[in-house]
């Protein structure tokens, strides 16, 4: 008994010593210094950026108006005399040259007008000349000779107005060009009310490309200027800059601007749709991609860059042109390494950690 009770007080000590060893002895684990040590927790990643090194330099942004063409000259052919329209020389589409008969009046007394007038002049320089020397040798009054120079003039004069009145039975093209309309008719009256229209001539060389500016790109349109005009038809036309208006028109308060180009064969018709493309004036900016755009907290249009310190900071931007895949933009820093990928997450001020898109889409960073 007593060796069995000596064997039970000892277990009882052993055990009592084993769990007072856990409260007075330290025990060095990971649990102790997480307890001893709590604010040495492990620190956070930095978020990661992509970014392009900005690189500002000259840029023309093009200026793309729709507009439409125009010929360079059109004309009403009117009668100016009176007379029954005998021949009719043009239809739809001719070519015609300068001073090419367009139509022809009849002749009503024209010609016999012209006649008569012819033989009234003929009469009145002879008697000038035969009264000159009666005269000369005094046998009639000096103030004789001043009437019958007058009465000589009056028939020359007769006689002009009459065979102009002649020329206008024959109605000829101002100038080269196209006709696109007529009017009238063989057998009517080409007068039977004033400058009565018998046809349409049109102009094709040099082809006009018209298109309306705002006032706030007109500053940027030059005359002389080249310009690229491309056709509702596909084909793309080289062009000048060859009027800029002055005065705006009073319903859109735009600028007329006129762009001529050649057209020597007449392919360009007037009146089809065009789009017009006009170089400005360089403005030092940046290209970056559209993504990087992004919006401030006051609402200010811009993009986000990783300045000194690896730190987000804001800048606003001026867009010069907006293309399909990037943008053109003015007010970005030379060098600053805007971001373009993940701007929307971070924080003005926030350190990031960054990688270059050229370097990655090349496959040289780490992973």
């Amino acid at each position: 008994m007593k060796a069995a009770r000596f064997a039970a007080v000892g277990i009882v000590a052993a055990a009592v010593l084993w769990i007072a060893s856990g409260h007075l002895l330290p025990r060095d684990n990971a649990a102790g210094h997480a307890a001893v040590k709590p604010s040495e927790a492990p620190a956070q990643p930095l978020f990661r950026v992509a970014v392009a090194t900005a690189k500002v330099e000259p840029h023309s942004p093009t200026l793309t108006l729709s507009g439409r063409t125009e010929a360079d000259r059109k004309v009403a052919i009117t009668a100016r005399t009176g007379g029954e329209l005998t021949e009719l020389r043009v239809k739809r589409g001719q070519h015609v040259a300068k001073d090419e008969i367009i139509a022809v009046l009849s002749d009503d007394a024209r010609q016999a007008q012209v006649a008569q007038a012819a033989a009234v002049v003929n009469q009145r320089e002879a008697e000038l000349e035969a009264k000159r020397k009666l005269i000369q040798t005094g046998a009639l009054p000096k103030l004789n000779l001043v009437d019958l120079e007058a009465q000589s003039k009056a028939a020359a004069a007769s006689l002009a107005l009459a065979e102009a009145e002649l020329k206008r039975g024959v109605v000829r093209a101002p100038w080269a060009g196209v006709i696109t309309d007529v009017q009238a008719e063989v057998g009517g009256a080409a007068f039977s009310m004033a400058g009565k229209q018998i046809a349409t001539l049109v102009a094709l060389d040099p082809m006009l490309a018209v298109v309306e500016v705002s006032e706030r790109r007109l500053s940027g349109i030059k005359l002389g200027e080249m310009a690229e005009v491309r056709l509702i038809t596909g084909e793309v036309v080289p062009g000048r800059i060859r009027y800029v208006s002055k005065s705006a028109s009073d319903t859109t308060r735009t600028y007329r601007v006129e762009v001529e180009m050649a057209n020597a064969e007449g392919k360009i018709p007037d009146g089809i749709s065009a789009e017009v493309a006009i170089s400005l004036n360089a403005v030092p900016s940046t290209r970056v991609p559209r993504s990087a755009l992004t919006i401030s907290s006051g609402g200010d249009i811009g993009v986000r860059y990783v300045g000194d310190g690896d730190k987000v900071n804001f800048v606003k931007v001026q867009i010069v042109e907006d293309m399909q895949d990037t943008m053109w933009l003015a007010g970005i820093p030379d060098g600053a390494r805007v971001i373009v990928r993940g701007q929307d997450f971070v924080r003005d001020g926030q350190v990031v950690a960054t990688v270059d898109v050229a370097a990655e889409s090349a496959g040289t960073v780490a992973r």
